[in-house]
Parts: C-alpha cells; structure tokens; sequence
C-alpha cells in the first residue's frame, strides 16, 4: 500500500499517562522530512533510515531541558558513510546523508549492510548549549551500532548512556516520516516523577503502555494521522494532552559559520585551492546553499584572530 503525503504543519504531541509513570510523544514531522528530501536524492533504503533518524531526533529534543541543539550521527562503515540529524530546541530541524562514492545500494538494504557491514559502525548524539560558558565544551556520547534499526540503536544508547528506559516505534519512506516514544520515569527517593504510584505499579503500567505500542505496525504508522493513533492505541488508558509542538525545516548554516570551517582546515589547503581554482566554493550538506571565497575573502579569515567556530556536520569544499 502506498502512502498518502500529509499537508499542513508537523506536530509533535506529547501526552502523559495520568497517576502513572510514563510519559509520550507522537510525531508527524512528514513536511520537514520533504524539505530535506528536496536538496538531496538518497537511495530509498538511505530515505527509509535517515527520515526514521529525523522523527526520533524531534522526539529526543522535546524532553530536553536546556537551551542548544541535539546532534544525531551514525558514522557507517558500509555504502553509507555517515547520516546526521541536527534539531534544537525550538524542534528546528537540518539532515543530511553521506555515502561512500560510488556505492550501489538495493532499496530493502537494512541499517546493518548500510551502516555496519564491518561491525565498526558508531552511534553518536552530542547535546550542543547555545549560550556557552568559557571552557565549555559540548557533551557527546558515542557507542556501538547496537541494534538492527534506528529505533533499537536508540534504545539501548538510552538505557546505557541515560538509564532510562525508552521505546520508539519509527517509520518513513519518500513522504512521510512519523514515531511513537514511550519513556519510563525515573525514579527519586523511591518515588516515580510526578506519580504517587510504588515502584511495582509503576512498573506494571509501564509494561502494559509498552505493550499497547508495540502493537503499532509500520504501515499503520505510515498511513495514520497521530490525532487518530494516540485515542486508537491508548482509548483505555486515563492519559493528559499537552499543547501540540510545531516541528519545522530550518538550517543554520551562514557564512560565517563556512568561513569558520575553512579555517580548520588550515591555510596551507585553502592557499592551495586558491592557486588551482582562483578560488574555494562550498555548498552546504543540509541545505544545497553555495558560498564562495575569493583570494582576498581567504586572506581575511586567516589574518582574523576570532576563536574557530565548529561547524558540525563539515560541507563539502570543491577543489
């Protein structure tokens, strides 16, 4: 069955169940999923993961309590070189993929022939403060592809980086990219966050909520507005809405931020490229945006004494 692509805004529901210890989001992030579709044509194995990568990124930023950007990454070691999703606090979102050149990827390639065929694929979410103090540096977690799916790597990153128990179920194709999360609360003192239950029937309810999930199939997922899968899934359960959130394409990219990159890699290259070409052209991964620098343009970057700025997610110079 094909699926039908969704209009309007994304959204981001979450809701939580009432007296209980589990909380949940629902996501169509489907028009987002389009605009980075736009700039880019993957294979639809690359579309399937990276789209999935692109919801739970939504979902993880949601439950954030800090002013930045969450970063997701997988380095492969497989046709796929690398897939980022970068989303902030104001659930603005950018990714993008990079294959190995020259690679042949079948349409029902799975995460591990993608990303993994050599078992030194890694899993990588950095948390990015926007207003850093001096000396600070990003936070990063970095583990093992654990996992057969984006979902299950995410879980078990977690588990074993957060101790929290998490479920997502994800999926997208060529239109539409939406996910579930359920997330266990954690305890404090021997009390579960906002839940007057003991630790047995918090446990209880948390199992039973899981159990509800995971009878959401992929293709329901894909065809189902989440207005109509949070009262199908959890039409038993006593559960509180909160306002929806408003997911939304946007990249950051400037070029300041370009120019930022040049420098890091050194003036030695950038002279060199600006001897065979006349000068550095960069187009953005996630966006498809071109700058250009000229001999002069390069000069000023380097006789500039400002601290070097990362670019995450580094765009392509064309030599």
């Amino acid at each position: 069955m094909s699926t039908t692509p969704t209009t309007g805004q994304d959204t981001l529901q979450k809701f939580i169940f009432d007296n209980a210890a589990v909380r949940g989001e629902l996501i169509d992030i489907s028009a987002t999923w389009r605009e980075v579709q736009a700039r880019h044509d993957y294979p639809a194995a690359v579309k399937k993961v990276l789209g999935q990568m692109t919801a739970a990124a939504a979902l993880l930023s949601a439950n954030l309590k800090f002013n930045g950007s969450i970063v997701m990454q997988i380095h492969g070691d497989g046709p796929v070189n690398l897939l980022v999703v970068e989303c902030d606090a104001d659930l603005r979102l950018r990714a993008t993929a990079k294959l190995t050149q020259g690679a042949t990827v079948a349409d029902d390639a799975t995460l591990t022939t993608l990303l993994n065929a050599h078992g030194k694929g890694r899993f990588v979410i950095t948390l990015d403060p926007l207003e850093k103090v001096p000396g600070q540096q990003p936070y990063q977690g970095i583990v093992p592809l654990d996992g057969d799916d984006v979902a299950t790597v995410i879980e078990n990153y977690m588990l074993r980086s957060e101790q929290l128990d998490t479920k997502l179920w994800l999926a997208a194709d060529d239109h539409v990219s939406r996910g579930l999360l359920l997330q266990k609360l954690p305890y404090h003192g021997g009390k579960a966050e906002a839940t007057p239950l003991n630790e047995e029937e918090a446990l209880e309810t948390w199992n039973r909520a899981v159990i509800l999930g995971s009878t959401l199939k992929e293709q329901e997922l894909l065809t189902t507005g989440i207005d109509v899968l949070i009262q199908r899934l959890f039409w038993e359960e006593t559960i509180r809405v909160f306002d929806p959130l408003h997911p939304q394409f946007h990249c950051s990219c400037t070029r300041e931020k370009v120019g930022n990159m040049l420098k890091m890699l050194g003036r030695e290259e950038i002279d060199s490229v600006i001897a065979e070409q006349g000068q550095v052209g960069v187009d953005c991964d996630f966006c498809g945006k071109h700058y250009e620098y000229d001999k002069v343009d390069c000069a000023q970057l380097f006789a500039s004494t400002d601290p070097v700025a990362t670019l995450i997610a580094a765009s392509d110079a064309k030599h």
